[in-house]
């Protein structure tokens, strides 16, 4: 867990300040009210498929024999509704690409029925239920299932006509010297970098942070390569938000790209898809708020006793905060035990804390080799601004050697797509501590790569087990 590399001192300044040309920005849409919109239609997707479902299911038991699909009393749709949903969930069927087409929306609710019907299967072999099931009911649910199925979808589909104008994706275009009507012309919002003063500048943080700022409100962002110098700064910056991200381009220069899609007379080439989809979101928050929530009871106590003797220690605080860099290149507050006196700031995070250092008090000494220091981020993963499992967070001072992190790599500003977490794949391969050298920042970075370009929820269930033998069996900082 103690992976990376604490620097204390009082509560810093925000001093990175998001303020652009906003009087050249067009009207924004609001990222919470975009995130209510999906979490809305997601909902309004699973009640309709829900509901097909049992309709489905009840009226081939009342219009044959109830004990038929009703072994021992239990309705299938015990086992059948929690699978299905599991599987539609798994499998993105309540995602925004999913459900703006209808092919896709229906094929993904039929692959979850399907995963749905194999789980019944097993449990009727190992509970051995199966020869009290009526095989021509069970069709026949099945059947009356898939066809409501697709009642759901076409009403899902309606609803997105009629109440979202067909749109639940936000999208815009950066660009430079576009036309008046651009914007009109190709239905979404657009951004001059000419009149905005916007520009992808690697190292500086702010920027960075400013360009998050502004991009992360919308699902896609178009790059106007056509018309743009810096493209390969501007894709390296989009790819740190998680925002998915295309970029126009003549035809004779498609190659190498996730996808190739279209805008307007422009072919495009899709750099990103966004690291996570929204399914993916969700089993992710839920995981944190499944394990975060019972852990903080019952570690409760022993965070009380680590307060006190803090306190009773050295005078301050018991917890301290400090700025680190957040998903999207966002600052954010993160929460520590204090380990060292309270005269002994660091506010930019410049010093790397050593083995021997001067600054650590004797309580803190002990909570920093047991990384108990680090169980106050659980506030973090509560609030929503960390994981239990993602890249470390760092200070924007923190320097491998002589250079700052994002000096190293330009890949650097990438580790940030997706929330920062207590622990990650870096840290159970033996990279935690200092960053003394360049090779220490590198190599955790292609684990933050490669664990954001690989994640699955698995992942993070086994990297938490990692963590817990990897704290217990390590005597050192």
């Amino acid at each position: 867990m103690n992976s990376d590399v604490s620097r204390e001192g009082p509560e810093m300044k925000e001093h990175m300040a998001i303020e652009p040309a906003r009087a050249s920005l067009p009207h924004r849409p609001s990222a919470m009210r975009r995130e209510n919109r999906r979490v809305i239609l997601a909902l309004l997707a699973a009640l309709f498929d829900v509901i097909a479902l049992v309709v489905g299911f009840v009226a081939v038991e009342l219009t044959l024999d109830y004990r038929w699909l009703s072994p021992g009393g239990v309705p299938l749709l015990v086992i059948i509704v929690p699978a299905f949903l599991y599987f539609a969930t798994l499998w993105s069927s309540y995602s925004t690409y999913s459900l703006t087409s209808m092919s896709k929306s229906f094929s993904s609710a039929c692959r979850a029925l399907m995963g749905a019907i194999v789980v019944v299967m097993v449990s009727a072999f190992l509970a051995k239920f199966g020869m009290k099931i009526s095989r021509a009911a069970f069709v026949y649910a099945i059947l009356a299932s898939a066809a409501l199925l697709l009642v759901s979808r076409v009403l899902i589909a309606i609803f997105v006509r009629l109440f979202l104008q067909g749109k639940i994706a936000d999208r815009l275009l950066v660009t430079i010297n576009a036309p008046a009507d651009h914007a009109s012309d190709l239905g979404m919002d657009v951004i001059d970098l000419k009149e905005v003063g916007l520009k992808p500048d690697l190292s500086d943080p702010t920027q960075m942070a400013e360009i998050s700022d502004v991009l992360c409100r919308y699902d896609v962002v178009y790059l106007d390569g056509t018309r743009m110098t810096d493209v390969g700064a501007w894709v390296t910056a989009l790819k740190a938000t998680g925002v998915a991200c295309e970029v126009a381009v003549s035809h004779d220069t498609i190659h190498s790209a996730v996808g190739i899609g279209r805008l307007g007379a422009h072919d495009t080439l899709v750099l990103s898809r966004g690291p996570l989809s929204f399914g993916s979101r969700l089993q992710k928050r839920a995981f944190d708020l499944i394990i975060t929530v019972p852990l903080m009871i019952f570690l409760g106590p022993l965070m009380l006793l680590v307060t006190l003797a803090i306190r009773l220690e050295s005078p301050g605080p018991a917890l301290f905060r400090q700025s680190r860099i957040g998903q999207a290149n966002m600052p954010f507050q993160i929460y520590k035990f204090r380990s060292m006196r309270i005269d002994a700031q660091d506010d930019t995070g410049n010093r790397s804390t050593a083995r021997d250092d001067d600054r650590i008090t004797k309580v803190g000494a002990f909570i920093r080799k047991t990384s108990i220091d680090e169980l106050p981020q659980l506030i973090n993963v509560l609030i929503g601004n960390m994981s239990l499992v993602g890249p470390r967070p760092h200070a924007h001072g923190s320097r491998a050697g002589s250079q700052l992190f994002w000096e190293v790599s330009e890949l650097y500003w990438m580790r940030h797509a997706l929330k920062p977490g207590i622990t990650g794949l870096a840290q159970i391969n033996g990279f935690r501590g200092a960053t003394n050298t360049r090779e220490d920042l590198e190599a955790r970075l292609r684990y933050d790569l490669e664990y954001l370009q690989n994640w699955n929820l698995w992942d993070d269930f086994t990297i938490l087990l990692a963590t817990a033998k990897v704290v217990s069996h390590s005597n050192a900082y």
